[in-house]
């Protein structure tokens, strides 16, 4: 089972002497004056962190974690963790989303989601940030979920929510470090026919998503747009290093995502695509007469057997998630 399931609540594990754990509960928002102090007088000392707590202990005793920490990024479950809770329906997971009390449930639990923004406003953006107009961060946050995979500009924003553009934009940056959002920057060469400056915005979950849209039942047309966002998450919950942006140029012509494992590697294509026979090659083709070295990928739902395809002397591989993070 993956570190995240059992690292959901707000604890701190250190590991000490022999390696053996203990479990510190940090209900009283210890963990970073706790963890400086065992930093302090017992250097080899190995402690886990979950929850809000690491954004304050990383704000407290950065300097001490100098070439002493990675971060993890715990994502909601990745879609073949469906079955360790006995349940491998996909169309349950996009609904009810990848954390594991929604999860769990067999009818969506309305009043969970109202009390998840009380939570997550006091315990994580409050205590860290002092949002002056709270209720108006929160308004932003459930609108960047209603838009979620979207182009992402501040101004449209701005006057929705009824705050400055500049406000805005220390908004996305507190839900960024809080991961209630991601943002996929786009991937250029600064050539004047691409998209250079605006990034698409991804919710964290597929369940907020959905109760931010008021979607309470999954109609064929909303399973394209959660497919891609199923695909993310598995990208980034399996590839925490991975450079992921989009493409898009100025013709409207767009690829889902392009990864790279480092800046100077080849960039490589995935389109997400809820049925394969969907899939037009005319973007790709229009990609890869720019940038002419790299793997092609379709990533759909309904490939059980991945196969190729070449269109116009470009080799397209049709794969599943699970084969696509294979391959990468």
């Amino acid at each position: 089972m993956r570190l995240s399931f059992w690292l959901r609540f707000s604890h701190a594990i250190l590991y000490g002497f022999k390696n053996q754990p203990i479990l510190l509960s940090n209900r009283q928002r210890k963990l970073s004056s706790t963890g400086k102090e065992y930093c302090r007088t017992i250097p080899e000392i190995k402690i886990i962190a979950a929850g809000s707590s690491t954004l304050a202990a990383r704000k407290k005793f950065s300097d001490m974690l100098t070439g002493r920490k990675n971060n993890i990024h715990l994502t909601p479950m990745l879609l073949q963790e469906g079955e360790l809770f006995g349940n491998a329906d996909l169309k349950h997971r996009m609904l009810f989303g990848g954390l594991p009390p929604f999860f769990m449930r067999k009818k969506l639990p309305e009043t969970r989601y109202s009390e998840w923004f009380t939570s997550y406003l006091a315990r994580d953006v409050q205590e860290l940030y002092r949002v002056d107009n709270p209720s108006g961060y929160i308004k932003f946050v459930k609108l960047a979920l209603a838009r979620s995979g979207g182009m992402f500009v501040a101004s449209n924003f701005a006057n929705s929510v009824g705050v400055s553009r500049e406000t805005i934009e220390r908004y996305l940056h507190i839900a960024e470090q809080t991961h209630a959002v991601r943002s996929v920057e786009p991937f250029s060469t600064r050539a004047t026919t691409e998209i250079v400056g605006a990034p698409k915005v991804y919710g964290f979950d597929t369940g907020f998503i959905c109760y931010a849209k008021g979607w309470e039942l999954l109609r064929s047309e909303y399973y394209g747009e959660l497919w891609e966002h199923l695909v993310l998450n598995n990208i980034v919950g399996m590839f925490q290093e991975m450079r992921i942006k989009y493409w898009r140029n100025k013709a409207g012509q767009e690829i889902d995502f392009i990864l790279q494992k480092n800046r100077n590697k080849e960039p490589i294509v995935v389109e997400c695509k809820w049925s394969d026979r969907s899939f037009d090659p005319k973007n790709i083709l229009s990609f890869r007469s720019k940038y002419t070295e790299g793997k092609n990928y379709v990533v759909s739902s309904d490939i059980i057997t991945p196969y190729d395809r070449v269109y116009d002397g470009i080799t397209v591989s049709f794969v599943s998630l699970d084969e696509l993070c294979q391959r990468l």
